[in-house]
C-alpha cells in the first residue's frame, strides 16, 4: 500500500507540545539481533541473547507500543532477525491492520548471531543485492511492507547514480510500494539534497527520508527541511545518539531541562526532535518496555524557546559526533 501517515504530517509547531504519540515510531535495530552500539545494552537485554529470547522482548515492545498508539514500524535485513520477528507478530494479530511497516535494503547482516563479529554487516547498494533482498523482505513481510528504504545512503553511493536501480525501485513503487532512503554520516546533507534530484521518467523517485538528528547531530536539519518542503515525509532516526542523551549518559544541560520538566532525559532528547516542523516520525529505538514508556513521554513534553535554545547549543561538530559514534563497541 502507499506509505501514509495516520496522523496530520504537519502539526501545527505552536502546539508541539501537544504531539500526539503517533508521531513517535519503533525502531528494533536494538532488539532484533544480539549485538548493537547502544549504551546500556548489556544492561538492557536479556543475558541469554538467544533468538527465542529476543523475539519474545520484540514482541513485548511491539504490544507495549501498539497499545500507547504507537502506529510506525522499523526493521531492516541487517537488523539481525527484526523483518522475521515483525512477521511473526502481525502474523499473531491479523486485527492489526491500522501500522505502517517499513524495512531497510542496502546492509547485508554477517554476524552470525554472535558479538563479537569482526564485521556485523555489510553495505552494497547494487541491483543485485537489492532484488536478493527485496526477495528475502517479501518472504517474510509480503503485502505488509509499506515502506522498503535503501539503507544509508552516503554522497559517494551507487544508489544515487545507478539508473537501472532507479528503474526497478520505480517499478516496486508502480505496484503500491513507498520508495525512500535513510542517511548516515558528517554528509548526511549532501546525500539528501543528492537523493531529491534522483527522478525516473521526471518523477521524483523517493517518497520518504530517515536520518539521523539529535541534540547532538543537527547538521541535516537544513536539508531535511528541504525534503519536507519537496513533499517527502521526514523519519527522524537515532534521536538518543545511540544511548548518549539516556540517563546516567545524560550531558548536564539535558538533564537540568528533564529536572525542569519533571521528563526523563531522553524524553526531553526525543521531545526537542518532535519540536522541528519537518519531522514527521520520530523513532524509538527502545529495548526494554520501560525505556519505551519512557520515550513515549516525549509527545507530552512542552519546551520552551529557552530550554530548547541550551538543548540546541548541544550539538557537536558532525566529523567529530560520526567519529565517536563509529567507535562505540557492539555490546
Amino acid at each position: 500500500m502507499p506509505f501514509a501517515l495516520p496522523y496530520d504530517p504537519e502539526p501545527d509547531p505552536a502546539r508541539t507540545g501537544a504531539t500526539p504519540v503517533a508521531r513517535l515510531g519503533l525502531g528494533l535495530a536494538a532488539v532484533g539481533r544480539p549485538g548493537y552500539i547502544n549504551l546500556g545494552r548489556d544492561r538492557d537485554l536479556p543475558a541469554e541473547r538467544t533468538v527465542e529470547a529476543l523475539r519474545a522482548r520484540t514482541h513485548a515492545l511491539l504490544d507495549a507500543a501498539y497499545a500507547r498508539g504507537v502506529r510506525y514500524l522499523d526493521a531492516a535485513r541487517s537488523y539481525g532477525r527484526s523483518e522475521e520477528f515483525l512477521a511473526d507478530w502481525l502474523r499473531a494479530r491479523p486485527d492489526v491492520r491500522d501500522v505502517v511497516v517499513g524495512s531497510k535494503w542496502g546492509y547485508t547482516y554477517t554476524a552470525g548471531w554472535t558479538t563479537d563479529a569482526e564485521r556485523h554487516e555489510v553495505k552494497d547498494h547494487g541491483t543485485a543485492t537489492y532484488e536478493r533482498q527485496r526477495a528475502e523482505t517479501e518472504a517474510l513481510l509480503g503485502d505488509r511492507l509499506d515502506l522498503y528504504q535503501i539503507h544509508s545512503v552516503t554522497p559517494d553511493s551507487p544508489a544515487l547514480t545507478d539508473r537501472e536501480l532507479h528503474a526497478r525501485l520505480a517499478g516496486a513503487a508502480a505496484r503500491g510500494l513507498t520508495i525512500g532512503f535513510s542517511t548516515s554520516g558528517p554528509a548526511q546533507a549532501e546525500a539528501i539534497r543528492a537523493a531529491l534530484a534522483v527522478t525516473v521518467d521526471g518523477t521524483p523517485l523517493f517518497r520518504t527520508v530517515q536520518s539521523t538528528f539529535s541534540v547532538l547531530e543537527t547538521s541535516a536539519g537544513r536539508a531535511l527541511a528541504e525534503a519536507h518542503e519537496a513533499g517527502l515525509t521526514v523519519l527522524v532516526k537515532e534521536g538518543m545518539a545511540n544511548g548518549r542523551l539516556a540517563a546516567p549518559e545524560a550531558p548536564a544541560p539535558l538533564a537540568a531541562v528533564a529536572e525542569e520538566t519533571g521528563a526523563g532525559p531522553d524524553a526531553v532528547a526525543l521531545a526537542f526532535v518532535l519540536r522541528q516542523p519537518w519531522a514527521g516520525v520520530v523513532l524509538s529505538g527502545a529495548a526494554t518496555t520501560v525505556q519505551l514508556t519512557s520515550n513515549l513521554r516525549a509527545a507530552a513534553v512542552e519546551l520552551t524557546e529557552e530550554q530548547t535554545a541550551r538543548l540546541a547549543a548541544l550539538s557537536e561538530d558532525p566529523a567529530a559526533y560520526w567519529a565517536h559514534r563509529s567507535r562505540l563497541p557492539w555490546h
